[in-house]
């Protein structure tokens, strides 16, 4: 089952949470089971598996049958993980897994239109709920899509881009991925280190669809809850943003900014929360040479790991924003 997809830092990450027997941990992105299946081999402890993709859920059914009871599938968001574990775990759970991003899976499908190097329809949900990227560019305000291809696509041409999208589904709807991906690449510049220029465009409309980046607030949140004293977290992330975004959020509850965010002040009379985790590292964990030449798609992975601590989760008025 694990054949078609290679875990990123799979040999990081089982260090990092370090599983051991009668463990429970969360695998938050199982995607198609490689983080997992080395949890579980790792120890006899049991992990609680959880992914938005039906698809994903129904790949692991092999490996659950293998696990002797160790293994529980759970369709849903890791950024409902609390509600999720309920009934399996005692209220608490020993380390925290997410692997952030597209699956490879889900990218070479050409039928779940994540992929400009493919014709599919221009789909991107990882899971089967909520609008498509066709209906959100096909529908879209000129000034929103911008705001989608700069702000979460890092897109520099992103106006560029919007009114062309603009222009061309007043003539016709844009349906598939290639009808996009021409469209771009007409009026953005091939970059000098021959990423391909749809790269950002694609980038942003796919988070935007499955807003990623606020399911990724909502996750570790939800991990902070959810971990007792000692337990771990473990972040692999693959784009600045979503770094970005944990780097913040373990900085913050490490005590290590005083809770300080140019996107949202801290009020002056907000009282100070002790730590709820502490770095297992200052910098991010990246991939070594000989992973990148066998699976190019890690050269830009970065892994975050943190301790939790015995002080209480933060109040909701305290929790980060998206």
């Amino acid at each position: 089952m694990t054949q078609a997809h290679t875990p990123v830092l799979l040999a990081e990450m089982v260090e990092i949470l370090a599983p051991r027997d009668g463990a429970v941990i969360v695998d938050g992105t199982f995607g198609r089971g490689g983080h997992t299946a080395a949890f579980l081999k790792a120890a006899r402890c049991r992990v609680i598996a959880i992914d938005r993709d039906p698809a994903a859920i129904a790949a692991g059914q092999a490996l659950a049958a293998e696990s002797d009871g160790r293994l529980v599938l759970r369709q849903g968001r890791f950024g409902d993980m609390v509600r999720l574990v309920e009934g399996v775990a005692d209220g608490q759970v020993d380390g925290v897994a997410l692997d952030l991003g597209v699956a490879s899976p889900q990218l070479d499908d050409p039928t779940r239109g994540f992929s400009f190097r493919a014709e599919g329809p221009l789909d991107m949900r990882m899971g089967a709920d909520g609008p498509t990227a066709a209906e959100i560019v096909n529908t879209a305000s000129e000034q929103d899509l911008a705001r989608i291809f700069r702000d979460l696509g890092e897109e520099r041409h992103a106006i560029r881009v919007a009114r062309a999208v603009v222009a061309a589904r007043a003539l016709a709807p844009i349906a598939l991925t290639t009808e996009l991906a021409d469209l771009v690449r007409k009026v953005v510049p091939k970059a000098r280190d021959g990423i391909d220029p749809t790269t950002r465009t694609f980038q942003g409309l796919r988070i935007h669809v499955n807003d990623e980046l606020g399911e990724l607030g909502r996750g570790l949140v939800a991990a902070e809850r959810l971990l007792r004293p000692g337990g771990r977290l473990a972040v692999i992330s693959f784009h600045s943003l979503e770094d970005r975004t944990v780097k913040r959020f373990l900085a913050e509850r490490s005590g290590r900014t005083g809770g300080v965010s140019r996107h949202r002040p801290q009020a002056i009379d907000r009282p100070a929360q002790p730590p709820t985790f502490e770095l297992l590292m200052r910098k991010s964990v990246t991939p070594r040479p000989a992973e990148v030449a066998a699976n190019p798609r890690a050269r830009s992975a970065r892994l975050r790991a943190a301790v939790r601590t015995g002080a209480p989760s933060w109040p909701a008025s305290t929790e980060m924003a998206a």
